[in-house]
């Protein structure tokens, strides 16, 4: 007998690529133009539902993961960049 080959292990999750944010987006338009038509069986807009939220759950988590990492950097009087967390400001006078 032949020994059977070891599978290699399954690959750590990425982090989202640059684009996929915006693919995602898309399709997500996509499904809600379909599912805003009347000529679906309930098959169908139950499966494109089901896939709309998952692609609105993947593109907060994104959003989410990008509004943790935007930090302004702010230049001191003594001439030194600090790097502080973005806050969003309601204030926009």
């Amino acid at each position: 007998m032949s020994p059977v080959p070891n599978k290699a292990p399954a690959p750590a999750a990425e982090p989202p690529r640059k684009g996929d944010f915006e693919k995602s987006l898309a399709r997500l338009e996509e499904v809600v133009k379909r599912l805003e038509s009347a000529d679906l069986s309930l098959d169908e807009a139950m499966k494109l539902f089901e896939e709309g939220v998952k692609l609105s759950r993947e593109c907060q988590k994104q959003l989410e993961e990008a509004e943790g990492r935007v930090e302004i950097l702010l230049k001191k009087a003594d001439g030194k960049i600090v790097a502080e967390p973005f806050e969003a400001n309601d204030d926009q006078s």
